[in-house]
């Protein structure tokens, strides 16, 4: 008959913080090993695609990383990816230029 295995901490119900594995011993016993949550990597804030370059860790082992892994040497790094910081530069530029030529069809109305 296969032994009996208890929770070696106090929660005693199978939740997504409980989980374990069945692990034998040298000596021979099976005992309960704690699993960690998986991880998920940080995610991009405009498109949701994971951001290349940064570790996937728990919140409390990344809050204790280093600044450079938790982010890239470019403008919005860590926060978005490189195709949305592109499009929304691009779309800063369009905005400017779009000022630009109003302001120019303007003065040419006011000559005439």
């Amino acid at each position: 008959m296969a032994q009996r295995l208890t929770y070696r901490r106090r929660l005693s119900y199978n939740t997504r913080s409980n989980r374990v594995k069945v692990v034998k011993t040298p000596g021979g016993k099976l005992v309960y090993q704690y699993q960690k949550k998986p991880v998920k990597a940080p995610r991009c804030g405009d498109c949701g695609v994971a951001l290349p370059g940064l570790k996937a860790l728990r919140p409390r082992e990344f809050s204790q990383v280093s600044k450079t892994q938790k982010s890239v040497s470019r403008a919005y790094g860590g926060s978005r990816c490189s195709h949305c910081v592109r499009s929304r530069i691009v779309r800063a530029f369009l905005v400017e230029e779009q000022k630009i030529v109003k302001k120019v069809i303007k003065a040419q109305t006011i000559k005439k």
